[in-house]
């Protein structure tokens, strides 16, 4: 197909019936290309600054800070027939999921697919644009101030950009998708995207990020993931970036020297910018209450760096993986990263991450070479 146009009349939308009336020409098939701006600066939720639309050569630029466009995509985005094509979607998910939950019925994700068809893992929007569409896109407001009104010129150019190519990205790359045999893989890590990005819950086991709190003893350990799972909902609650409440290094401070007083603990959190009396008086009691077994044994261990046979066992993992790559010309990353590895090699315990596809491929050769 010829490419589009530069969106020079990309219309401006700041009010709910004109995004209605812009969605309802949308057939019930349509290709929608779909991208946020968003700013992250001082809260825990990303704020929606700009939403970007592209049907056929038409073009929006909706702006959300004008309007509450509530519910107005999700009966569009969940038509039967649609597809929604988005670039490196996962934040932009994240952003939309208050008004679209769960995400589109149909994503179609351009990165994902590059990775699948050879064209690398992680390959930006710019990148991926000269490649299939021979055009040099400007990056000159990549770190704009989407949050300001009115946008420049430069501003609106940029963002109508990002959606401009995508309905001639998303046919090249279905085709090629098609004659690898790779569509039904594509279409499961884009369903694994949208299911990451609506989880309404962090990690449920964020002490394993603290490799510094490997050797504690368990009831430590327990503990310090009492104290981030608090922290993750609070700053949730809050709209606070999780820092704000407790740093990391805190945490462990406190974990491993409870303070014996209130007065103690406030003197010690000084500076926590989101940590006010209620969130300091929660923590303290926190603190103080025992650690039973049941919450110890709830507790996935830190692991420890991986050494003698557990260390070979992961080598020999991640040859198996890179030969396997090689084979199907995936990048290895994408097949399994070396993080999902070493989780498996730690706890034996088979990851979510590998099932599906991935479990076709390597549920084989991977258990066959645990240490033990």
């Amino acid at each position: 197909m010829p490419l589009p146009a530069l969106p020079s009349d990309a219309v401006w939308i700041d009010r709910r019936d004109a995004l209605d009336r812009w969605l309802a020409d949308l057939p019930v098939d349509a290709r929608v290309g779909l991208d946020t701006e968003f700013m992250r600066r001082n809260t825990f939720h990303p704020q929606l600054a700009l939403l970007q639309l592209g049907w056929n050569g038409r073009y929006a630029l909706v702006d959300p800070l004008a309007f509450d466009i509530g519910d107005a995509l999700k009966p569009r985005l969940h038509a039967s027939e649609s597809v929604t094509v988005m670039h490196s979607a996962g934040e932009d998910l994240e952003t939309l999921a208050p008004f679209v939950p769960g995400g589109p019925r149909a994503l179609f994700d351009t990165q994902i697919a590059a990775a699948f068809v050879g064209m690398g893992l992680g390959i930006s929007y710019r990148a991926l644009v000269a490649e299939l569409c021979q055009v040099e896109l400007d990056k000159g407001e990549t770190r704009s101030d989407w949050m300001q009104r009115p946008l420049t010129d430069s501003q609106r150019l940029y963002a109508a950009l990002d959606v401009v190519y995508l309905e001639s990205i998303h046919d090249q790359l279905a085709s090629r998708l098609e004659q690898r045999g790779r569509a039904n893989w594509h279409a499961e890590d884009c369903e694994r995207l949208k299911h990451r990005a609506a989880a309404a819950e962090g990690d449920p086991q964020p002490q394993r990020g603290m490799r510094g709190a490997a050797d504690w003893p368990r009831a430590k350990q327990a503990l310090l993931r009492r104290l981030l799972r608090w922290r993750d909902r609070t700053a949730r609650a809050l709209d606070k970036p999780r820092p704000w409440l407790l740093e990391d290094a805190l945490a462990m401070s406190l974990v491993l020297q409870p303070p014996s007083t209130q007065a103690e603990l406030d003197q010690r959190s000084r500076g926590q910018r989101a940590l006010r009396s209620p969130q300091r008086g929660e923590l303290f009691d926190l603190l103080r209450d025992p650690v039973d077994e049941a919450e110890i044994a709830a507790t996935a261990p830190v692991a420890h760096p991986l050494q003698g046979e557990a260390k070979k066992a992961l080598g020999a993992m991640k040859d198996c993986v890179d030969a396997l790559a090689t084979e199907l010309d995936l990048p290895s990353g994408l097949l399994c990263p070396r993080k999902v590895l070493e989780e498996y090699v730690s706890s034996g315990e088979w990851p979510d991450f590998l099932d599906g596809w991935r479990g076709e491929l390597l549920g084989g050769p991977l258990p066959a070479l645990l240490p033990g």
